[in-house]
């Protein structure tokens, strides 16, 4: 089959289209036709080892899994000997549960992983550019312990986590300011956000309002530089893994200094998750967003538009569909 592979670390030119094995489905796995995917901000950390820390769970000299991409959506090609739920032919979208391996024609996922049947009226590109960014804005806006009647500024509202996340927190019945860049504004507001905040105009740091959730969705704001626009109580997250440590230090240590709180998320792909998205897809409280469509054999453009830092919502990546 063809996939996406790299062989070391490095620059988006480290990318190749390659042949490699076919893998088969064990008895609780199906196996899965990718029609569609995505490349993300986590695929380009990984891809570069920036920040080295990703080592550490990518592998320290060359890269573990030669094959990138969390998100995928497909049709069952066959199924293990224990598999109930799905059946050959079955439209699919999923997440890999942090094993990557989407960046390719099949990918084998396990029944009780986070998989899927694709929501009634999506396309396949729709379907693949839902779990990565929502499953991100989950894991922050339940941490923050976000609740009805509660104020929350979404900052980066329209990246692939950002557009997420405005939506998950209407959903949740909170009072949503976004702050994007003059092009989306427009688009942000279409999402359900309450305000936005144009950042090229206004530091919305510094106009004197207060929140009750803070949720730095493209990891450019710090705790220091938010700290004065949190209410008391107030809680800061961001999604940024450069700053692991350094969030990680600031958790512990506003866990008893202070009365504001930085909070650390913790993602993970469930199934529960994706029936949750799929429910709100379906019932038309949820869409994903996607700027571009390219080709697989076009991963390697595609990557380094997404490294410019000015993507809206999500790049697909299409095996068979169309490009836009």
């Amino acid at each position: 089959m063809r996939a996406v592979v790299h062989d070391r670390y490095g620059p988006p030119e480290v990318l190749r289209l390659a042949d490699v094995e076919r893998p088969v489905p064990n008895e609780d796995q199906v196996l899965v036709r990718i029609h569609a995917t995505t490349v993300s901000r986590t695929d380009c950390a990984i891809r570069a080892a920036h920040p080295f820390l990703w080592r550490l769970f990518a592998g320290l000299l060359r890269p573990k899994r030669k094959i990138l991409g969390v998100e995928l959506a497909g049709e069952v090609e066959a199924v293990g000997a224990a598999v109930s739920e799905f059946a050959v032919g079955d439209h699919v979208f999923g997440g890999s549960a942090g094993r990557f391996g989407a960046h390719a024609e099949f990918i084998c996922v396990r029944e009780s992983g986070a998989l899927a049947h694709k929501p009634t009226g999506t396309t396949f590109e729709e379907a693949a550019a839902v779990c990565d960014g929502a499953a991100l804005a989950l894991a922050c806006l339940r941490k923050a312990d976000l609740r009805k009647g509660q104020s929350i500024v979404v900052y980066g509202a329209s990246g692939s986590v950002g557009t997420a996340a405005v939506q998950l927190a209407k959903h949740f019945e909170a009072d949503v300011t976004a702050v994007c860049n003059t092009k989306n504004l427009e688009l942000v507001r279409s999402l359900g956000a309450d305000r936005v905040i144009d950042y090229t105009q206004e530091d919305f740091t510094k106009n004197g309002e207060t929140y009750d959730v803070i949720f730095d969705a493209v990891g450019k704001h710090s705790f220091r530089r938010c700290r004065r626009s949190l209410k008391p109580g107030g809680i800061y997250v961001s999604t940024d893994p450069g700053f692991l440590w350094h969030l990680l230090i600031l958790a512990l240590l506003t866990r008893r200094l202070g009365d504001k709180r930085v909070k650390m998320r913790i993602t993970k792909y469930t199934k529960k998750d994706i029936l949750f998205l799929k429910e709100l897809i379906e019932a038309g409280n949820y869409r994903p967003v996607i700027d571009r469509t390219y080709r697989l054999e076009d991963v390697v453009e595609a990557t380094r538009y997404v490294e410019t830092g000015q993507k809206t919502g999500n790049v697909v990546l299409t095996l068979n569909g169309v490009v836009r």
